[in-house]
């Protein structure tokens, strides 16, 4: 048998129940709280607000204007002239300081670090140094040969090389870079791209002489010439005066190569000659031999066109 529920006085019926009737739970008296009781008067907080300002304002003038020095950044200078007591004082950022530091943090040698640093370091013949220098030029349009260096003396191996030079098989990656630099690059140009004409084939005016540069028609021949064989890989062509460094490439490219003049074309590390020899050899057809010889592949490049179904 199901209980049936009534209502009682514990639960009494919400239906009869007005507003008007008091609440069945009383309401509690809020200020007997100890915790509200004991709250603050409102002087009390004006009172801390100030004083925690005036703190305030007062460390704040304390380091802007009686202690500015501690805040000032650190002088990369020797000398502080603010102070004439203080003129010849040494600065911690000066150079013996940085070496002693350098000193103090530099790792200790192991014999192989003293064994490659006793080795000497390897000299390049002109083969070997026109494969540097030209893989130095074709890896990065960003690398450029240093003001500093003489183009009439070897260059220096570490400046175009990207491996220990003293090392045990600093032979060994030498001849890895001369095979691979050709064998990335089988034709390689190092042409101009202006020229200044002749005085005598000009007007008088000095106007007509400043600045007045045109095209050199050799090397746009020559680039010509490669582009209708449509190489694979692409020639790299190298436009010296347009380059920062062309006041010592060009001098180092004349001693290396042998010859006196732009452009100078390399076929698997060979110079070919003379413009006039190129021509030649171009229309002989020994020009694309050599080319194949050194792996480019002639029409590599040419896109194919698709069969008609």
């Amino acid at each position: 048998m199901a209980h049936r529920r009534t209502f009682s006085a514990r639960f009494p019926d919400m239906r009869n129940v007005s507003l008007d009737d008091p609440p069945l739970t009383p309401i509690p008296n809020i200020t007997e709280l100890p915790m509200l009781s004991s709250r603050k008067p409102r002087a009390y907080w004006i009172r801390t607000t100030f004083l925690a300002l005036f703190v305030l304002v007062a460390v704040s003038v304390y380091v802007l204007l009686v202690s500015p020095p501690a805040l000032r950044p650190i002088a990369f200078l020797d000398v502080d002239h603010s102070r004439a007591d203080e003129a010849a004082r040494p600065s911690r950022w000066t150079p013996e300081a940085l070496r002693l530091a350098a000193l103090k943090h530099r790792r200790p040698l192991t014999s192989t670090t003293l064994a490659n640093n006793a080795r000497p370091q390897i000299s390049l013949n002109q083969t070997q140094e026109l494969a540097a220098v030209s893989s130095f030029i074709a890896s990065l349009p960003q690398n450029m040969i240093p003001s500093t260096v003489d183009p009439s003396q070897p260059i220096d191996p570490q400046l175009v090389l990207d491996f220990d030079t003293r090392g045990p098989r600093a032979e060994e990656e030498l001849q890895a870079v001369v095979h691979d630099v050709w064998a990335r690059n089988p034709v390689m140009l190092y042409s101009k791209v202006r020229f200044p004409p002749a005085r005598s084939n000009l007007p008088e005016t000095s106007e007509a002489l400043i600045g007045l540069q045109v095209h050199s028609p050799i090397s746009r021949e020559i680039k010509q010439v490669l582009a209708d064989m449509y190489l694979r890989p692409a020639p790299t062509v190298v436009d010296v005066d347009q380059r920062p460094d062309e006041n010592v490439l060009v001098p180092l490219l004349y001693r290396l190569t042998s010859t006196n003049e732009l452009p100078i074309l390399l076929i698997g590390g060979r110079t070919v000659g003379s413009p006039r020899e190129i021509r030649y050899l171009a229309a002989k057809g020994e020009l694309q031999r050599l080319i194949t010889e050194a792996g480019g592949v002639i029409d590599g490049a040419r896109k194919k066109k698709a069969k008609k179904l």
